[in-house]
């Protein structure tokens, strides 16, 4: 390998093939193929081959079918290669539908070399230009390491929310999750397992969202989710699922376990008077920040009240089992009520002699506390 762009010469005449050679020669490392056929086989097997250039007239695939191939091709590198076709006494309207099929540009049989290499390299330097800006696109999209979109991303993804919303009606809502003292988890664990316990939540919190909602990173430590159509309430609710999820999760981490909290802060459109994505975005941001402040695991929503219902027993067991017995007190009379028909079962079939206060289903919970 010489180091130089490789291009793919194709012609069915030696002669032309011999002249087109010594015009790029020391400029391009080339390839040469006789027919439209064994250069699609070229094309497909050899990569570092970053153009074409290509005689109208061949047998067994012409310059017309081969450039139809390349841009009907499944491979993104073969659509969007760089196709010139050797111009010679072809009609205009043949010239015209090889502009319709995606020809990059044209040259003359009788072209000297200046405006040959000139040609290539225009079209080569515009080549990589473009797959600059796509790589620099799928940068800004996901981050590379999570595979989460970016902050910036999401601003994007908020906007678009927002002016559907403006459009048809409904809610944008957004969250902020921030894990509580993550730079003492970064200085007892290191930056980088820090990191990837983090990623490690994230993957548990897209497996909870819808696919229409959108999770990527806020900042160290911390993600948001924006989630178009969802009404504040519904939203603030979600919030608090995965907060308590988070406080009783147990990680495994280097040989010990590692208990984490979560502070969330929401913001949603109209509730709040924001006039921007960004700002919708650092709204919900800055409350994430107050909750954090305020003590850490809780739910700054703005004042908006969640469409709450009982834990259930299972959580209740987890957090219990979390050293979080204060969270269960002011759910003890609807948890009774949930276990009141176990407790009659057991009474009966165990002979407990459980009090009757136990095991009847006279006293109802309060009706806020009813699912």
């Amino acid at each position: 390998m010489s180091g130089l762009p490789r291009v793919l010469i194709v012609d069915d005449s030696r002669v032309g093939r011999v002249s087109l050679m010594q015009h790029v020669r020391g400029h391009f490392e080339v390839r040469e193929e006789s027919d439209g056929e064994s250069a699609w086989q070229t094309l497909v097997l050899d990569q570092s081959i970053r153009a074409v250039v290509s005689d109208l007239q061949m047998p067994k695939m012409d310059g017309f079918a081969l450039l139809e191939r390349l841009r009907g091709s499944k491979l993104r590198r073969l659509q969007q290669m760089p196709f010139i076709l050797v111009s010679g006494e072809e009609s205009e309207e043949e010239r015209a539908k090889a502009r319709t099929l995606g020809v990059s540009d044209f040259i003359g049989k009788g072209s000297g070399s200046n405006e040959i290499l000139a040609r290539l390299s225009n079209l080569l330097a515009l080549q990589e230009a473009r797959e600059n800006v796509e790589a620099g696109r799928d940068h800004m999209v996901s981050d590379p390491e999570s595979g989460l979109y970016t902050r910036k991303y999401l601003e994007l993804q908020t906007a678009q929310a927002l002016s559907h919303a403006a459009r048809h009606g409904g809610d944008v809502s957004v969250l902020v999750l921030g894990f509580d003292g993550f730079d003492v988890l970064c200085g007892s664990l290191g930056a980088v397992v820090a990191d990837e316990v983090a990623n490690r939540f994230a993957k548990m919190l897209a497996g909870k969202m819808r696919h229409e909602d959108s999770l990527g990173h806020f900042g160290p430590g911390q993600f948001a989710v924006v989630s178009p159509g969802t009404a504040p309430q519904f939203c603030a609710t979600f919030a608090e699922r995965v907060r308590q999820a988070v406080e009783v999760a147990k990680l495994s981490v280097q040989g010990q376990t590692v208990s984490l909290t979560v502070s969330v802060g929401m913001a949603s459109v109209p509730t709040d008077l924001v006039s921007s994505a960004g700002a919708l975005l650092d709204l919900a941001g800055e409350r994430m920040r107050a909750a954090e402040i305020a003590g850490g695991n809780r739910t700054d929503s703005g004042g908006v009240l969640p469409a709450t219902r009982p834990i259930s027993l299972q959580h209740a067991v987890e957090l219990l089992q979390a050293g979080r017995s204060g969270v269960v007190l002011p759910h003890l009379e609807a948890l009774l009520h949930q276990l009141r028909p176990l407790l009659a079962l057991m009474d009966k079939e165990l002979s407990l002699n459980l009090p009757a206060s136990l095991t009847s289903r006279s006293v109802q919970p309060d009706d806020t506390e009813k699912e």
